[in-house]
């Protein structure tokens, strides 16, 4: 795993030690193999290494044991056994995540979950389902189609993520605009604590009575439990669906587009950004009839009944054309409508076709600072001699620049990593956030000391040590130690 070059400390240095010993590790082995079949105990390094890392995979570690429990039983017992033995365990799902916080623990446990896959119950009364954790996203919204129903978060990996992983991380997606993330469409959670104890957080209903656990649980990364079981809102699906896409000449012209829209009261379904090197790179992949001359590109999905569509399609179009679009073009039917989308869901692999690698960021900045936070990061990339390629969420301003390297070139990598960091303050700077769906895991950990008063995370270590008090469970990811934020001031005053 390369050294976090955008700060010079390593923040999994000064993690909680575990007390764990060679003879527990033993013990462990020993009461894994009793309680698990024996292909779900994984010991040897060639079968662990499809597991030593996650979608950011310029981050690896390979784990001291992997482990696939099968019934919600195995996973309790698992997390008792390594609070017994103090060891330290990681939660994973199918590993599409971008911030390093399912990568291993290199003296733990690595607990996959990807055979907690059934859907329990679906109940089309209630517009509700319950899952398991490693259920993939896409598949539920498969299983309830026929009942005109859906669910709404949808991650870009939606075909492979899975709804614990989506609960870990709070994921969004192009919905989420009008839908929500994760945490606006969960009801409920059943989950394990370390010391092996089963909660359940949330209820039937929109809200339930005392303190709202829920919440505090969905986007924690694997800090305070391990989800065996979520109950999920599903929504009717719209009676008209209609996708438009708008070119223009800047991405400052975009972005004000974008922020003009909102400010008259619509909210579309969906509002996606592409910047020029993206809209090129999507456009030489798929096909699907992109302006390449075009330096900024919105994709915008309305939905709802007939009359409210038309009546959103007209506000919209004179918006965009108020504020510069030198195209625009409504799709006249839904295979035009999913080739549009095919573009902007195919970018992240459309760029990986024109760089030998890319280093995909996740921040979200107030939508009045689209244009000029996309001209600062053209900016730092020239400093950097990289090039970044800009594909995200407008309408929320949820950032994702894809910074293109070429590891085999040396130095680049961390030119990237620093490319990285600087874009994430910048996010902070002009008042938004290092993080908007992908999470902190281990990458983030060096700009969570820049958008965080130490009390704050002061406040952020106690919640943690209320659920896992013997910080076993994901140790070094999500939350900088007290140690890590000194020296991290330290070097900030010189």
């Amino acid at each position: 795993m390369p050294a976090l070059s955008s700060s010079p400390i390593n923040p999994t240095a000064s993690a909680s030690e575990s007390t764990m010993t060679t003879k527990n590790v033993a013990l462990l082995i020993h009461e894994l193999q009793q309680l698990l079949p024996v292909t779900s105990v994984i010991l040897s390094t060639e079968s662990q290494r499809p597991f030593e890392c996650d979608g950011l995979a310029v981050y690896q570690q390979l784990p001291l044991i992997t482990v696939i429990p099968e019934t919600v039983d195995h996973v309790q017992a698992i997390l008792r056994l390594c609070h017994l033995y103090q060891v330290p365990l990681v939660p994973r799902g199918a590993g599409t995540g971008l911030c390093a916080g399912a990568m291993p623990h290199a003296q733990g446990v690595l607990l996959v979950m990807t055979k907690l896959n059934n859907i329990l119950h679906i109940n089309p009364n209630t517009a509700t389902a319950t899952v398991q954790p490693g259920v993939r996203n896409l598949a539920l919204t498969e299983a309830v189609q026929d009942l005109g129903l859906y669910y709404a978060p949808d991650p870009s990996s939606q075909i492979a993520c899975t709804i614990g992983g989506n609960v870990a991380e709070n994921s969004g997606g192009v919905h989420c605009l009008k839908y929500g993330l994760t945490v606006n469409n969960v009801l409920q959670i059943k989950l394990i604590t370390i010391d092996g104890q089963l909660m359940t957080l949330g209820g039937e209903g929109l809200d339930e009575p005392g303190m709202d656990l829920l919440s505090l649980f969905i986007g924690s990364e694997g800090l305070l439990g391990v989800v065996v079981e979520v109950k999920v809102k599903l929504l009717p699906k719209a009676t008209r669906v209609q996708v438009l896409m708008a070119a223009y000449d800047s991405v400052t012209a975009a972005g004000d587009a974008v922020a003009a829209l909102i400010g008259q009261g619509i909210i579309p379904a969906g509002l996606e950004m592409m910047d020029h090197l993206a809209i090129n790179a999507a456009e030489e992949f798929v096909k699907v009839g992109y302006p390449i001359e075009a330096q900024a590109l919105l994709i915008c999905e309305l939905d709802g009944t007939d009359a409210q569509v038309e009546e959103q399609l007209a506000v919209v179009s004179e918006c965009f054309k108020e504020h510069g679009a030198t195209r625009i073009r409504i799709a006249k039917d839904s295979e035009e409508a999913q080739a549009l989308w095919q573009g902007r869901k195919a970018a992240f692999p459309a760029v990986g076709r024109i760089s030998p690698d890319y280093y995909c960021m996740d921040g979200t900045i107030p939508r009045g600072k689209v244009g000029y936070v996309l001209t600062r990061i053209q900016e730092l990339a020239q400093n950097y001699g990289l090039r970044v390629a800009n594909v995200f969420h407008a309408g929320d301003g949820n950032l994702h620049p894809l910074i293109l390297f070429d590891a085999s070139i040396d130095g680049q990598l961390e030119q990237a990593e620093l490319l990285g960091g600087d874009i994430l303050t910048l996010c902070v700077d002009v008042g938004g956030t290092i993080t908007g769906e992908h999470g902190v895991g281990l990458e983030k950990m060096p700009q969570m000391p820049y958008q965080f008063a130490d009390a704050e995370l002061a406040q952020f270590r106690r919640l943690k040590e209320a659920f896992d008090s013997d910080c076993l469970l994901n140790p070094g990811k999500g939350i900088p130690t007290l140690k890590y934020c000194q020296e991290y001031r330290s070097l900030q005053n010189g």
